[in-house]
This record gives structure tokens, C-alpha cells and sequence, in this order.
């Protein structure tokens, strides 16, 4: 790229301070256009050379000052080299930029964070579910709040993200977004992941976030005891619409299955598994680990119940399961009609496969980890709570073990006496 670039140096007589004396300016003009500023010194104007553009004479003030336009000179020449060498447009704003010291560009978190949240959304399906870019969103969101709320500001350099910013927005997310520890430590883990980001791309030289520490706290899983599991299967609800809603929920809890993996479910996820029975094989959505479950009594009476229903087929679906609020909807009158005093969701399905159905009738966390389809076995023992009947189970085991042994040596050192 051919680029016309002119430098000229002049002593300014417009600019005549109160001793007569001349400012000398640079006058730099690229492809037309021209960017003039001052080098702050001055010189007296019979002095002054304009063929020449510098001062005459050997005097010590000349020499001093015309070693000062020949750094000038120089300086723009190597500045011409570093665009090129850089693959810049050679421009009068580039060079104006590297002469006053200027940035060559101000990151700011909001365009940052939108992009994020843009390349979501394009690999949903893909590599990301629709849940995940509904909790960035809702994470810019509450970003943008709090920098108005603390800030008063729409966006910010992201070189003013420090511990500080950090600790503030988790206060605002406590305070006056008023969520719960795990979702404000939730929302402030997304803000990280931005934070990341400018770290990889070197644009942060110090993680803001290196002295900062939240924990997530455990929260007891709600589930259903067998009790009033057997409650919702032995119930005659009179009505098509809550009997589909109560074998679905069912399906749910003998598979461990969440509702968008249910959802999602064809007849092509039934296979014959390494036992020569029937199991359902398929990839959880949220983190596309496989989930291979053998297919229970239970589970394959609903198959076989909703095998030809219209829904189904149209839609090509194993089961002709409602949206998830209405699923939703419909659980909490199941809970009300079948006297259950929690508040049924349709997760409360996983839970409750994990504990009541598998872990209470001794099934090893290590098959239940898998069947959940979970990638480490400390994010089952969030979801499976070892109930204390099975505790109690367990213990009475090993106390009928013990129990001769124990009466023997007692019986024994009561002899000795």
C-alpha cells in the first residue's frame, strides 16, 4: 500500500508568546490529511530557517534544538515501520495515536460479554443448550445494572475491573438483586469465564479475580420417599390430562432422566445393552455425557402405554410430554390431590431416582454416577443423599455380624472374673 506521507517543521508566528519568540511545530500530513502539534520549543524568529525547517548557526541552542526535530524525524519514520510491520493502515489517526501516547484501543467489558454471549448462541445445539445462554443473558443483565447502580455508568474500560469491582458487584447481587449464596456465587462464576477471556487474550495483564474466594453451599436435594412415590402410583387421578403428567414424572423417576433428556428421547435411543435387555442410551443435553439406563418394569409399562399416541408420532417423540411449565403446573395439583407437602418440580424426578429408587435399594453410587450420567462421582453425592433408613439398613447389617462375636467375649471375660 502506497502511502504519501510529508513532515514539515515551521516556527509559528500566530503563536508568539510575550517575548517575540516563535513556537516550532510539526506539521505531518498523510494522503492529505494533516496533523499539526507542538514540540514546546521556542526560537526566535530571524534565527529560525524556514528553507531549511530548523534553526541556523552552531550555537549550543541550535544544535539542542535541531537534535530534537532530528528524533522528531526519525521517531515518525519508526513509527511508519511499526504500522507496516503490524499489518496496520498506515492512517494520520494511527500516527496521531502512537505520537500523544494514545491507547491503540479501549476494551470495554459490555461488547466483550455481548460477544460471548453471542457465539452461545450460535453453537445452541451444538455445544451449548438454550438454558446456558438464558443464564448469560440474565449475567449481562444484572453486569449492566450494577455498573449504572455503583458506576453510574453503561460500560467500563475493562483495565477498572479489580478486586474491588468484584466484590462490589457480589454485594449488589446479595443486596439489592437479592439472591440466594449459590446464585449470586453463580452469576459472579459467568463474570469470571468474561474475565478469562481477557486474560487469554492478554488485554488483562492481572486477574482481578486471584484474591478473590466464594464457596458454593450444599443444599439438602427434595425428593420423594417411597412412600409417597407408591402414593402417586397407586393414584386414580379421573383425568387424561394429570394421569400423562403423572406417568411421565414417573418415567423420570425410574430413568434419572431430566425433562429436556426425556423430551428429546426417540425410539432409536432403545437398544438391546450387554445383558440382552432393553436400556436407553443417550447424551445428557446440559453436558453431552452418555447416559446408558436399563429400562425398569415401570419404565417400560409407560413405554408400551404411549407407544401409538398421536403426539408421539407426530412429533416423533417416545413420549407426548408438555411443555415444561405446564408440567410443572400440572405436578403441583398432582401434589396437593396425593397429599405431598413438598413442591413437586419435574427435577425432583432425578433426585428422587437417585436416592429412593436406586441408592436406598442398595444400587453403588458408582452405577447410579453413570446412569445419571455425571462426569465425577462428587456431583452425584449433591444429587443422591444417602437417606438414614439406609444407613440404619446398612448398620443393622453389620451389627448382626458382630453381634455373636461380641456376646462370646463378653460371656468370656465375664467367666475369667
Amino acid at each position: 500500500m502506497n502511502v504519501k506521507t510529508t513532515l514539515h517543521f515551521y516556527a509559528k508566528s500566530t503563536k508568539a508568546n510575550s517575548l517575540g519568540l516563535f513556537p516550532i511545530y510539526v506539521r505531518l500530513t498523510v494522503d492529505g490529511q494533516r496533523f499539526e502539534y507542538s514540540t514546546k520549543k521556542f526560537v526566535d524568529p530571524s534565527k529560525w530557517s524556514s528553507e531549511l525547517s530548523k534553526m541556523k548557526g552552531n550555537s549550543e541552542e541550535a544544535r539542542s534544538i535541531n537534535s530534537l526535530l532530528d528524533f522528531t524525524r526519525n521517531r515518525i519514520n519508526e513509527i511508519q515501520f511499526e504500522l507496516l510491520k503490524d499489518g496496520l493502515n498506515v492512517t494520520i489517526e494511527e500516527f496521531k495515536n502512537k505520537i500523544q501516547g494514545t491507547k491503540e484501543r479501549t476494551r470495554t467489558l459490555i461488547p466483550i460479554f455481548q460477544d460471548h454471549n453471542n457465539k452461545i448462541k450460535a453453537l445452541i445445539g451444538k455445544e451449548y443448550a438454550s438454558g446456558t445462554l438464558e443464564r448469560y443473558e440474565t449475567s449481562l443483565k444484572h453486569t449492566k445494572d450494577f455498573l449504572i447502580w455503583k458506576h453510574n455508568l453503561e460500560d467500563i474500560d475493562i483495565l477498572k475491573i479489580d478486586h474491588a469491582f468484584i466484590t462490589d458487584y457480589e454485594f449488589y447481587l446479595r443486596t439489592v438483586r437479592n439472591c440466594a449464596n449459590n446464585t449470586a456465587v453463580k452469576y459472579i462464576k459467568n463474570f469470571n469465564k468474561i474475565i478469562k477471556i481477557c486474560l487469554a487474550n492478554n488485554w488483562l495483564d492481572k486477574n482481578p479475580f486471584s484474591n478473590y474466594k466464594s464457596k458454593v453451599k450444599e443444599v439438602d436435594r427434595v425428593y420423594l420417599s417411597e412412600e409417597e412415590l407408591q402414593g402417586i402410583i397407586n393414584k386414580d387421578f379421573g383425568t387424561d390430562r394429570l394421569s400423562l403428567v403423572r406417568d411421565i414424572f414417573l418415567f423420570s423417576c425410574f430413568t434419572g432422566l431430566a425433562y429436556i433428556d426425556v423430551k428429546n428421547l426417540t425410539k432409536s435411543h432403545i437398544s438391546i445393552g450387554i445383558d440382552g435387555e432393553k436400556w436407553i442410551f443417550t447424551h445428557r443435553q446440559k453436558t453431552e455425557s452418555a447416559s446408558k439406563i436399563p429400562i425398569l418394569p415401570v419404565t417400560q409399562m409407560i413405554i408400551d402405554k404411549y407407544e401409538n399416541h398421536p403426539q408421539a408420532l407426530n412429533q416423533n417423540r417416545l413420549l407426548p410430554i408438555l411443555s415444561n411449565q405446564k408440567m410443572n403446573a400440572y405436578l403441583k395439583e398432582i401434589a396437593g390431590v396425593c397429599k405431598i407437602n413438598k413442591e413437586l418440580t419435574f427435577h425432583i424426578a432425578r433426585h428422587t431416582f437417585a436416592t429412593t429408587v436406586t441408592l436406598t435399594n442398595g444400587v453403588p453410587i458408582e452405577s447410579v454416577s453413570k446412569m445419571l450420567g455425571h462426569k465425577n462421582l462428587r456431583t452425584t453425592q449433591h444429587y443422591a443423599k444417602v437417606l438414614d433408613k439406609k444407613v440404619s439398613e446398612d448398620m443393622k447389617m453389620l451389627k448382626e455380624k458382630f453381634s455373636n462375636r461380641l456376646i462370646n467375649n463378653e460371656l468370656k471375660t465375664t467367666s475369667n472374673k
